[in-house]
């Protein structure tokens, strides 16, 4: 089992921050982090729950920062236990005691659906893409690739 968080190099608005984050073992998951002052992008990969969720906590956690943007990409992530609900719910309250904003991207149905239930779902902003996302928090990106 691992987990890879990729480093992402990222040119926005004159300012670029390289975020390296280290490998982690040992669940298979990914996680990519880039920072454009101020919004922390995070794509999170794979299966969030008891197993992963604390070391995706371990990650996420650190790059919240007074006033810090958060848009927590959940695209790519198919299934969310209770630990998962609890890790974003952890993220909102870290993130709300900083002065900051946490948005989520492209949260599956049946997360949202799980999520609505539970009342979690009147804590978050949600948005189905990226692009939507970051308009939101009212920011261009432009990604260039390495």
């Amino acid at each position: 089992m691992d987990i890879n968080i990729k480093t992402l190099q990222v040119t926005a608005m004159e300012a670029a921050v390289k975020v390296d984050v280290n490998t982690t073992p040992p669940i298979q998951k990914e996680i990519s982090a880039l920072q454009i002052q101020p919004v922390s992008v995070i794509e999170m990969i794979g299966d969030v729950d008891s197993s992963t969720a604390p070391l995706v906590q371990k990650q996420v956690l650190p790059l919240v920062q007074p006033g810090s943007q958060i848009l927590l990409d959940m695209t790519k992530v198919p299934y969310m236990s209770s630990a998962g609900l609890r890790l974003l719910l952890s993220l909102y309250r870290l993130v709300l005691s900083q002065n900051g904003q946490l948005l989520l991207v492209g949260v599956a149905e049946e997360i949202k659906d799980t999520m609505s239930i539970t009342g979690f779902l009147d804590f978050f902003q949600i948005s189905d893409t990226l692009d939507s996302g970051l308009k939101a928090l009212n920011f261009k990106l432009h990604v260039f690739s390495t």
